[in-house]
């Protein structure tokens, strides 16, 4: 069992982060935050497969006004990406935005920090500090000599003592890295020095294979170790698979379930039909399902009938187009193999129904 570390809880919207709250997964958009029309339907997309928090680039004013619309015709709280000028993370407060994604340190002086808190404050906007390697302050790169966990951490408690200083403590906090074994120590050590909660992170990751790997390896090793509070699997893909793969890394660590899991073998001579297929097909027809439900998908009795032992629902391959259809763990009938996909999706629309 992983014992979570105990964090603050901050609000983003109507979720709750940190301390006690559900792991929350989030991704971004790409379109461009000033066409409101795209905008909406690609969060409308990610809203579908279980996004909890979404994030918009406001490089500009008219993104940052494009936020009051976003924000009033999407369900889920929308984080505003600012950079550099104080003066859009004001204006996103004030349009809709639920919490800030800013450094601090590079939005100009304690007074521009003093007005953006002042309107964090005044409209119920919370902050996040986000880190990141290839961004990391001169004098810091000065200090280590490259990026480095030390100094990511060092940058994230100088961005918090500002805060801080400023009597606003509602934030989360980043300290990412495309190197993930960089990425595993900073957040280690943020841990131990500070108990804000975290949202974690590879950055830049790559494609959906690569970057999902990446993001596995670094959020589930600090997840088993009860590191994290909310998290994004940033990936060169659609923005749909970033919140599928937050999901399953939250699944694989029994943390939170959502949709139907399907356990299924590697496949081997001894099976009785196409397993691969099978798999394929039965991931796109129940793709729309948010229930947790636990599916074997088993080629052959070697291992079939202890996995599906253990499953909602199951189908066990056998010899001569006979394969025999486990429900609640126990051997019910036999179907041959066209019949498989269509009676496991039947069996499983029916328990939700």
């Amino acid at each position: 069992m992983i014992n979570r570390r105990k964090t603050r809880k901050i609000m983003v919207g109507g979720v709750a982060v940190g301390g006690d709250a559900p792991i929350t997964v989030q991704s971004m958009t790409n379109t461009p935050t000033a066409d409101i029309k795209a905008t909406i339907a690609q969060i409308r997309r990610q809203e579908a497969v279980g996004c909890d928090i979404t994030r918009c680039s406001c490089p500009d004013e008219e993104s940052a006004l494009a936020l009051k619309e976003i924000t009033r015709s999407v369900k889920i709280p929308v984080v505003a990406d600012i950079h550099f000028d104080y003066r859009l993370g004001i204006l996103a407060a004030e349009n809709g935005a639920a919490c800030l994604r800013i450094n601090p340190g590079n939005i100009g002086g304690s007074e521009r920090v003093r007005e953006v808190v002042k309107a964090a404050k005044a409209n119920n906007c919370s902050i996040r500090i986000g880190v990141n390697g290839g961004s990391l302050d001169k004098k810091l790169l000065e200090k280590y000599g490259e990026p480095c966990a030390d100094a990511l951490v060092e940058s994230a408690l100088e961005q918090a003592k500002m805060l801080e200083d400023n009597d606003f403590r509602e934030f989360k906090i980043s300290v990412k890295s495309s190197d993930t074994p960089m990425m595993i120590d900073a957040y280690r050590k943020l841990s131990a020095a500070c108990d804000y909660p975290l949202h974690l992170g590879v950055t830049e990751a790559g494609g959906l294979r690569a970057g999902t790997v990446k993001s596995a390896l670094g959020i589930g090793s600090l997840l088993m170790q009860g590191i994290g509070d909310t998290l994004r699997v940033s990936l060169t893909a659609d923005v749909e698979e970033e919140v599928k793969a937050g999901y399953e890394i939250l699944k694989a660590l029994d943390i939170r379930h959502r949709g139907v899991r399907i356990i299924s073998c590697p496949t081997c001579a001894r099976r009785g039909y196409d397993v691969q297929k099978t798999v394929e097909e039965l991931e796109k027809r129940l793709s729309h399902i948010s229930q947790n439900l636990t599916l074997a998908v088993m080629g052959c009795v070697v291992n079939g009938p202890g996995e599906a032992a253990h499953a909602d629902f199951g189908v066990c391959g056998g010899k001569g187009d006979e394969n025999m259809i486990f429900i609640g763990g126990r051997p019910a009938y036999k179907v041959k193999n066209e019949q498989i996909i269509d009676e496991l999706v039947k069996l499983v629309e029916n328990k939700i129904a």
